[in-house]
């Protein structure tokens, strides 16, 4: 286990000032890197803080991107690149090499930045990030920052800046994320969860950038936070995750779920503002999708119990219980519409249902106004109820397993 070329440990820290100037709201995603056509929301975000005059009496701060990499030849490159574009660039890029078996080392190692090959890890991501964690945090001083990017996402050139400035705003935020929209392919499931990831663009910019998740996708933190994590799960204040002070917990499906219990357990706010922005990769098949979905979710229901009922936890309690009513509505409208057609021989329309059919398809269009008017129009013909069905049976399959205490794998 260790470092590919010289790391962290043996350089000196680099002076540079974390901007204090307000985020940056006049790039939109079309300055990504590889720009994606019609994936990328658009938003008035003018209620943000205007520019302030730069304090050039702070301290310099190092910031460290450490990206998590499993077999990633294809997209890292980019990934690299998005990250060396930033208008406040990384100081250091770390590529945390997990068992990879293609060219994940040798892309990264071209591309001139360090590398981090795990040694033994079965615990995947989480097992991954702590072990490179363990030498890189020694090395930081508090106030210095860590990116923790997938290797399959897209950075706007402007997200590490914004980030910082909410960082250095706001003292009590644990964590920044991102807003992300759905890169290209995946045929008409990726369309599907272009569409949802709008929907969710929209959510967020509705609530100034409150979120449920630090998403891990991207997501910037302080070194200091990061090691209050750590002292927390060694102290048995958190759940200890993989017992020796990770900060990540090895014992989930969903470490960025936890990590965001964890980290609104000790005190801390969460974020992803309208203005940091990422392209992240889209599941290409079905099956992929639902493999996806189910880690997820019962991920988060799994994440409930294992903090009880707190006040963090108890509007997640409710999120789960509304969903769970969803999806017993779901199994019931579907099947008094089976037993209409095979035993009344026929359906029945109601003003009534009529009307909540109404607004059900008004809210499908309106909230995927992100995309523009064509898929506005499109959204109209009810055709995302597919997705809608096929997440209702995910989230019936999470519940079940759940209950059941069932094998879990990803």
């Amino acid at each position: 286990m260790g470092f590919a070329t010289n790391s962290i440990i043996n350089r000196p820290a680099v002076a540079s000032a974390c901007p204090d100037a307000g985020p940056d709201v006049t790039a939109r995603a079309t300055t990504f890197v590889s720009p994606v056509p019609d994936v990328s929301p658009t938003t008035e975000v003018s209620h943000l803080p205007r520019a302030e005059e730069v304090d050039e009496s702070r301290p310099p701060v190092r910031i460290v991107a450490v990206v998590p990499a499993h077999n990633e030849e294809k997209g890292l490159a980019q990934t690299i690149e998005s990250l060396r574009q930033q208008s406040r660039a990384a100081d250091e890029i770390f590529v945390v090499a997990d068992n990879c078996t293609d060219d994940t080392v040798s892309i990264a190692l071209a591309q001139g930045v360090e590398v981090f090959e795990t040694a033994g890890n079965t615990d995947k991501k989480a097992g991954a990030l702590n072990q490179a964690l363990r030498q890189l945090l020694p090395a930081l001083e508090d106030d210095d920052l860590v990116l923790v990017q997938d290797a399959d996402s897209i950075l706007d050139p402007l997200f590490i800046r914004n980030a910082m400035w909410h960082l250095d705003h706001a003292p009590n935020l644990g964590a920044v994320g991102g807003v992300f929209s759905g890169g290209p392919g995946g045929g008409f499931v990726g369309h599907l969860q272009r569409n949802e990831y709008a929907r969710y663009a929209r959510d967020v910019y509705r609530l100034n950038g409150k979120c449920l998740v630090v998403t891990g996708t991207a997501a910037l933190f302080r070194v200091k936070t990061l090691r209050q994590v750590s002292a927390a799960r060694r102290e048995g204040v958190l759940p200890p995750g993989d017992g020796q002070g990770g900060v990540y917990d090895t014992s989930v499906l969903t470490e960025d779920n936890e990590l965001s219990f964890a980290l609104m357990t000790l005190g801390h706010d969460i974020l992803s503002p309208a203005e940091c922005r990422l392209v992240t990769e889209v599941m290409p098949t079905w099956r992929q999708l639902w493999n996806q979905r189910l880690r997820w979710k019962r991920g988060a229901v799994e994440n409930c119990f294992q903090y009880g009922i707190t006040k963090v936890t108890a509007p997640y309690w409710g999120r789960q219980l509304l969903t769970l009513l969803g999806v017993l509505v779901t199994f019931a409208y579907l099947g008094s519409i089976l037993y209409a057609l095979v035993i009344d021989h026929g359906l029945f329309i109601h003003p009534f249902w009529l009307g909540v059919t109404a607004v059900f398809i008004l809210e499908r269009i309106v909230t995927v106004r992100y995309r523009g008017w064509r898929y506005m129009a499109l959204s109209a013909t009810m055709y995302e109820l597919t997705v809608d069905i096929f997440l209702q049976l995910v989230h019936a399959k999470a519940y079940f397993d759940a209950a059941f205490n069932r094998k879990k794998a990803w």
